[in-house]
């Protein structure tokens, strides 16, 4: 028998984060699902029968590995989702992870798994451009 797993009860404003992450998580586990079928697929490949030309041959091999770096995208962003409902659990949500301050609720409506402030992001962003 499966362990049912208890869902915290929330109100007001965290109750729409809460809905707000888990429909984020869906829209990723159906993304993933449909980049994971791509990357499977093998009837493109089939319909042409044996490829021959090199062209052909790199196309697909290209378009296989865009579908694996989705996968793997979908995958962090499934694991920032994750992250940020045991935040909510813990009364943690919504503090920029490298500052402290709030960050605002407009970009958690855009991006309900965010880590950082909108300050803080710019200047990651910066830091890895070099």
């Amino acid at each position: 028998m499966k362990k049912k797993t208890a869902v915290p009860r929330y109100e007001g404003k965290e109750l729409e984060y809460y809905n707000a992450l888990i429909a984020a998580g869906e829209k990723i586990r159906q993304q993933m699902r449909y980049h994971a079928s791509e990357a499977l697929d093998c009837s493109n490949a089939d319909k042409r029968g044996v490829t021959t030309h090199m062209a052909d041959v790199s196309s697909d091999n290209s378009r296989h590995e865009m579908e694996i770096r989705m996968l793997s995208e979908e995958g962090d962003v499934l694991h920032l989702i994750d992250d940020a409902l045991a935040r909510l659990a813990r009364g943690e949500y919504g503090r920029c992870q490298e500052c402290g301050e709030m960050i605002p609720e407009g970009r958690l409506r855009v991006r309900p798994y965010a880590v950082f402030c909108i300050k803080c992001k710019t200047k990651h962003e910066e830091m890895m451009r070099g």
